[in-house]
């Protein structure tokens, strides 16, 4: 069977998909992956036939008018635009004519990129969305998003379903655990096919003492879109203070020569492995992004969220509200606060065994294998 994946290009719209679109491949479909030129390379590496296709998160910011090197310029109704009409229309336009030339009996686009399956729809291939986290809506920018998202689909022709606009009404591939998924979602969704979440990262070495360790250890990560350089520095001052190992992972966005000295406790490197990194850690310290979250619910391991934009609010909040970890939010986001709950999260029992709970519902969702096996069904 033929398949063809798209995701918007940023690592955590991309990397939730790839374990399906490996095991897929593993079963000996015919695979191919429209999303941006970065990722070619850990696509190719399993086998993955990657077509380059999209705009970055940055380009099609620039593209609807934003100066994105001011901040400011980037306010929700830009952000509104860019995902409900930029990036769905450039989608749409570069998935249409691999679909003509593949002919792949089945697309899965992930949830943030409708405009592949836009493309699907107007080529009459059945499809699937695939979600990138926990199912997140923000009202008002969701509506405004919508709205746009209708005015690409009348430009293009298709008829869009009255609710699920994103979803555009096909099977949802959902990879997040159901005790911490939006219960309206949950009792509205019918076409729900959960899938564990697997982290994925592209190869790298774990430094020797991570294996090794033996006072807690910390990880700390800002992710991948949203790295702020003073938060990064107020949380490696204070887990500097804390009795553990702290491995700060600077991200893209943050240049980790920046942060200039650092505590005796605490080692900076640009890039960690995170997927290989989560297994052996005590307690997370992150910005709150989907990827980090739900790897770090498989793993087991109590978090503390610092969120910074995007669906990373709704994530700090189901993990505080779950009992898995704690938030601090806006002014709340100081040394001293972010070591009182490093140390009390490193303690507390009962968040380690909230922890360990979602770890083995996590373990028990059906595997990225076990749903690859069914993809033929929804031909």
């Amino acid at each position: 069977m033929r398949i063809l994946f798209s995701s918007l290009g940023s690592h955590g719209h991309t990397y939730p998909l790839v374990p399906l679109a490996v095991a897929a491949r593993e079963l000996g479909h015919d695979v191919t992956y429209v999303t941006g030129e970065a990722f070619a390379n850990a696509l190719t590496r399993h086998g993955i036939e990657h077509v380059p296709g999209g705009l970055d998160m940055r380009a099609a910011a620039a593209e609807a008018g934003a100066d994105v090197r001011q901040a400011q310029d980037v306010g929700p109704e830009l952000v509104s635009f860019v995902f409900g009409s930029v990036l769905p229309r450039r989608f749409a336009a570069d998935v249409a004519p691999v679909i003509a030339d593949r002919k792949p009996d089945l697309v899965v686009h992930e949830f943030a990129n409708p405009g592949a399956g836009l493309a699907a729809k107007i080529a009459g291939v059945p499809a699937l969305c695939h979600s990138f986290g926990r199912m997140w809506r923000a009202d008002e920018l969701a509506d405004t998003a919508q709205g746009h998202l209708e005015a690409v689909a009348a430009d293009l022709g298709v008829d869009l379903p009255d609710n699920d606009l994103m979803t555009l009404g096909n099977p949802y591939l959902d990879i997040c655990p159901p005790s911490v998924q939006d219960p309206a979602f949950l009792a509205e969704q019918r076409h729900r096919i959960p899938l564990r979440p697997v982290p994925f990262a592209e190869p790298g070495e774990l430094p020797r003492w991570v294996l090794d360790h033996r006072e807690p250890l910390v990880y700390l990560t800002l992710g991948t879109a949203f790295g702020d350089l003073g938060v990064l520095r107020t949380a490696v001052e204070g887990l500097g203070s804390v009795d553990a190992k702290v491995l700060v992972a600077a991200g893209p966005t943050v240049d980790a020569d920046a942060l200039g000295d650092v505590p005796d406790n605490v080692v900076v490197v640009p890039w960690v492995p995170q997927a290989d990194l989560l297994p052996h850690v005590d307690l997370v310290v992150h910005h709150g992004g989907s990827g980090t979250t739900l790897g770090t619910f498989g793993a087991g391991v109590p978090q503390l969220v610092l969120p910074q934009g995007a669906d990373q609010f709704s994530n700090a909040e189901v993990v505080a509200e779950a009992g898995l970890g704690a938030r601090l939010l806006g002014a709340d986001v100081t040394a001293e606060a972010i070591a009182d709950r490093a140390r009390h999260l490193l303690a507390d029992d009962a968040v380690r065994d909230a922890a360990r709970a979602i770890a083995a519902e996590v373990a028990a969702m059906p595997s990225p294998h076990d749903v690859a096996r069914t993809l033929p069904d929804h031909v």
